[in-house]
């Protein structure tokens, strides 16, 4: 009772010098928080300006995710990293308040909310930077390092609720076309494909050397809004096995299977989850979330189950599926749950720093690098065998 009432204390005194903390870590200590304030930024001004303080984090190239944003110097804009926390000055909260009432915003699309909340905060220039606080660490909390300095630090376990969930509890289905069938797929089967039971590719063509399946709709350059949903009527079919998860990807969707096995220990299959990276399009003005599917979209057999019953269909086959499966989503009332584990990008596309902290699950495309070094190196090991060393239950919330 004695601590609880202590970072009661401490969250008050926070809100007392007039600053709003966003904290994503996984230790919270409210009073280096408080402590990290009062030293760092003890001028009586402080309270009566705009100030926009976090872990920064900088890109090194432009790239897709952030609209190629800064195309000329990538580094030389600075956003947060969520993880280690991040605070604005209640003045600051105040404008933007206001600004977000006064002003729609901009933007369609929602992809990589850290970059967007600095952009709309900065306002090309009329806004505060984010100044760096260097107490907001992502350092593991078991690191040899002295960590005296950080009031923020992470765990360096991955998440584990339970047993990892068994291979055969996993049916995984690949989007591909005849086009690729001999540049992409060699590179599944030379990486991940091994650490699926159950695993069907899914084509524009039967080829029995590999083998793909003809799922009768063809081939289009983008969407693949029929294809996608005739793989959920697959899944719920008797000609594949009958699994709790459906785990859909691309043809060039790079992904650790035995660390989804992990993640998914946090989850009950009998309740619709839909998981994967998050993307949002027109949420200022009611629109929805979906799962971005590049990255992978994980779903439990209620969910597909609740999808196909309420009558959800594409309006054309090359409709963009992920989207399509977002708006039935949003319809029914069910949940898109963000793992940040997931990525629709590469990982030259992520700030060195953002990913130095992570148990990657999965990356995507294939464009100017070797698909394989990329796993090797970011997605290869096997973390379910770890998992009777004690990985962190208290994780869930950080996915």
């Amino acid at each position: 009772m004695t601590h609880f009432m202590d970072s009661i204390i401490n969250l008050l005194l926070i809100i007392w010098i007039k600053i709003l903390f966003y904290c994503n870590s996984q230790k919270k200590d409210f009073k280096d928080l408080w402590e990290t304030l009062a030293c760092t930024h003890a001028d009586n001004l402080f309270i009566y300006q705009e100030w926009f303080l976090g872990k920064p984090l900088h890109d090194e190239e432009s790239t897709i995710i952030h609209h190629y944003a800064f195309a000329e110097n990538p580094s030389v804009f600075k956003y947060p990293d969520f993880a280690a926390a991040w605070a604005l000055s209640i003045p600051l909260v105040v404008r933007l308040a206001n600004k977000v009432r006064d002003e729609p915003l901009k933007s369609d699309f929602t992809i990589d909310l850290k970059h967007e909340v600095a952009l709309y905060i900065w306002d090309n220039g009329n806004g505060p930077h984010l100044t760096a606080v260097p107490e907001l660490c992502t350092e593991p909390e078991d690191s040899s390092q002295p960590l005296n300095h950080c009031a923020t630090t992470l765990s360096s376990k991955p998440p584990l609720c339970g047993e990892p969930v068994n291979t055969e509890d996993i049916f995984v289905a690949v989007k591909t076309c005849r086009k690729f069938h001999s540049e992409r797929v060699p590179v599944i089967k030379k990486t991940w494909e091994k650490d699926a039971l159950f695993l069907e590719y899914y084509s524009d063509h039967a080829d029995p050397s590999i083998p793909t399946i003809n799922i009768g709709v063809p081939n289009t350059e983008r969407g693949h809004c029929g294809k996608t949903f005739a793989i959920l009527q697959r899944f719920l079919s008797s000609s594949v096995p009958n699994t709790k998860w459906l785990i859909v990807v691309d043809d060039d969707t790079l992904i650790s299977i035995p660390r989804l096995q992990v993640l998914l220990s946090c989850y009950n299959p009998s309740e619709p989850v839909c998981l994967g990276e998050r993307y949002g399009y027109g949420l200022s003005q009611g629109g929805y979330s979906y799962i971005t599917g590049g990255g992978g979209m994980v779903f439990s057999r209620e969910a597909v189950v609740r999808l196909l019953d309420s009558g959800c269909k594409c309006y054309s086959n090359d409709a963009p599926d992920d989207m399509v499966l977002g708006m039935c989503l949003n319809a029914l009332g069910l949940p898109v749950t963000h793992s940040p584990l997931f990525h629709q990008a590469r990982p030259e596309d992520y700030a060195r720093d953002f990913l130095a902290h992570q148990v990657p699950i999965s990356f995507h495309k294939h464009w100017n690098i070797d698909p394989v070094a990329v796993f090797n190196k970011w997605l290869k090991d096997d973390l379910v065998a770890k998992a009777s060393d004690g990985l962190d239950k208290s994780a869930k919330t950080e996915l």
